[in-house]
């Protein structure tokens, strides 16, 4: 993963489903808990997505394996305070987090 460009980490970012929505059993899996959240979070959390990707211009990565969706919501709205390249930085962390979780469970399978 260290060699990778921006314009890799971006292109896997393309991959992932925004948080609520569906993207496949693993993001089904590691969204569960934010899942159980009031119609009015999860509507929340969607505008804040919007808003994410209109600044940033890549859908929102958090590792949200056991968060809940307000635990996931008050983190985009800190990492909206954030300026283009610190952001890729956190992102990509965070993609690193969910790629080595889905490793693990392959390896455990």
């Amino acid at each position: 993963m260290d060699d990778l460009t921006d314009e890799d980490w971006l292109e896997a970012m393309r991959a992932h489903p925004r948080i609520g929505e569906r993207g496949g059993a693993d993001s089904a899996r590691e969204q569960s808990r934010a899942m159980q959240a009031s119609d009015a979070t999860l509507s929340e959390l969607a505008a804040e997505n919007r808003r994410y990707e209109e600044k940033f211009g890549h859908v929102f990565l958090i590792f949200a394996s056991g968060r809940g969706a307000e635990e996931i919501l008050m983190e985009l709205r800190r990492r909206m305070n954030n300026d283009p390249t610190t952001e890729l930085g956190e992102a990509k962390r965070e993609l690193r987090k969910i790629a080595h979780l889905r490793l693990e469970r392959l390896r455990a399978s």
